[in-house]
């Protein structure tokens, strides 16, 4: 400050008396007032050393002890919160593995279990061959690699996350197994010169079967008579009827399905137009027994202990026979014809799994059912959307199998393709066929039957081709 000898006003006082003026507020002052003013800007000196002292000594703390920054304490913080939250899930993650490993390890016995017992009765009846033994290895080595490593648990990290949380992932779907492929060219195995009744020719084929030797049976319809066809031969031989249609012990009206019965050696034959079943038991025609009458039969299946099934295709239902049965036990339809769940219209082929349950082509309702054995009504598990050429439709559908990995094939007869539907699937897949309808290679023309060979070959019985075609297994 400096004094001066204007006389001007106390900024304070607002007297007149001699002034100084502070050129830090430009302020004019008496003496009194001024020295004032210099105690008032001493004090604010103090104050701002005073902070300084103690930003200093802040200063000096954090340098001696750096962990006791806030940022470093929001650290620690996180860093805690951080071990809680890994923690609490790793936690929640060993106890949900040890659940679902349990549920695994639960399951696999219980395939195990079953495939113990399947064992024990094929070992005790003594009756297997080459395609059980490949089933059983098959499994086994499935249950096995479940066992070891459960294809429904999994580990998941999140990388996009500074920590990387980890969640227990459990789909608890099936093993994806490989699906076979097939070629799409067919080869001609049986028939194929056009529709007649030579010996190198067929007229509307039907049912078929395969054996171990790659021989194959058909249920030739229209020439009332069953022939084998040996592998790579240019024509079959007769095996039952081809003594025109008729009633007679050597004769058959329209067959339209066979299967064999290896526990008593004979092929069992559904006489269609005869309304009747019977039992051949060489292929010299033999003492052939009339085992079923009265019965608009269309498919005929055997289960492992030798009851024969057989859809009457009239009364919409699936009848159990046993040795010496007269009227058969009911076992899927017979609630008049219609599309509900525990109806049929017109059934026609039909196939039986291990565990005796049903797989039944129901055709007029353009579906194929499965009934579980005992069940009072079955499951839709193809097409059941109308007739139609979609993947989610069949159109008359005729043949059906089931492998022995649980898959379904369907002869679908009038869109001339194959089919195939995996249970719970919203729609199958085309194998074979599906190329409209024709004579080539690559075409059927009103598939009507299905059957495998020993090595998962498949044949089709070509109805309106009058052929038999073999469609290799694609090796992978």
């Amino acid at each position: 400050m400096a004094a001066t000898n204007v006389r001007a006003q106390c900024s304070i006082c607002n007297k007149g008396n001699t002034t100084y003026i502070c050129r830090g507020c430009s302020k004019d002052f008496c003496f009194q007032h001024l020295t004032e003013h210099r105690q008032i800007l001493d004090g604010q000196l103090n104050e701002i050393v005073n902070d300084h002292d103690q930003f200093q000594q802040t200063i000096i703390q954090q340098k001696q002890n750096p962990l006791n920054s806030s940022l470093i304490q929001q650290i620690i913080q996180w860093e805690k919160n951080s071990i809680e939250i890994i923690q609490q899930t790793a936690e929640e993650c060993r106890e949900t593995v040890m659940k679902l490993t349990q549920n695994s390890i639960t399951d696999v016995e219980k395939k195990f279990s079953e495939l113990s017992q399947k064992l024990k009765e094929i070992r005790q009846e003594n009756e297997f061959n080459e395609i059980d033994l490949n089933h059983f290895q098959l499994k086994l080595a499935q249950i096995t690699e479940e066992f070891l490593q459960p294809p429904n648990i999994s580990i998941r990290q999140d990388s996009q996350e500074f920590i990387k949380k980890i969640s227990v992932i459990s789909s608890f779907e099936p093993i994806q197994t490989k699906k076979n492929q097939f070629q799409q060219l067919g080869i001609t195995v049986a028939g194929g010169n056009e529709g007649g009744q030579e010996l190198n020719q067929l007229f509307y084929p039907h049912g078929i079967l395969t054996d171990n030797d790659k021989s194959i049976y058909i249920a030739d319809f229209s020439n009332n008579r069953i022939v084998k066809w040996k592998l790579n031969s240019n024509e079959g031989q007769i095996i039952a009827g081809g003594n025109g249609n008729g009633n007679q012990n050597n004769q058959l009206n329209c067959p339209i399905d066979i299967v064999f019965d290896k526990r008593n050696n004979s092929f069992i034959i559904s006489d269609h137009e005869n309304k009747r079943v019977i039992r051949c038991y060489d292929q010299n025609q033999t003492n052939p027994q009339v085992i079923i009458s009265d019965i608009v039969c269309w498919g005929v299946t055997i289960d492992k202990n030798g009851f024969i099934y057989v859809c009457d295709s009239q009364k919409n239902e699936v009848r159990r026979w046993k040795e010496g049965d007269e009227k058969g036990e009911l076992v899927a339809g017979g609630n008049g014809k219609g599309n509900h769940l525990n109806q049929l219209n017109q059934p026609t082929y039909i196939f039986i799994d291990d565990d005796y349950s049903l797989y039944i082509s129901d055709r007029e309702n353009h579906r194929v059912m499965k009934w579980k054995k005992d069940a009072k009504e079955g499951i839709v598990i193809a097409g059941g959307n109308g007739q139609g050429d979609s993947l989610n439709q069949l159109y008359y559908p005729g043949g059906v199998i089931v492998d022995h990995l649980g898959q379904i094939y369907v002869a679908d007869s009038w869109n001339h393709r194959i089919m195939r539907w995996c249970e719970e699937d919203a729609e199958g897949e085309i194998v074979v066929g599906g190329n409209s309808c024709g004579s080539q290679p690559n075409q059927l023309n009103c598939p009507i039957d299905l059957s495998f060979d020993n090595e998962e070959h498949l044949y089709v019985g070509d109805k309106d081709n009058h052929r038999i075609q073999k469609y290799e297994k694609i090796l992978n």
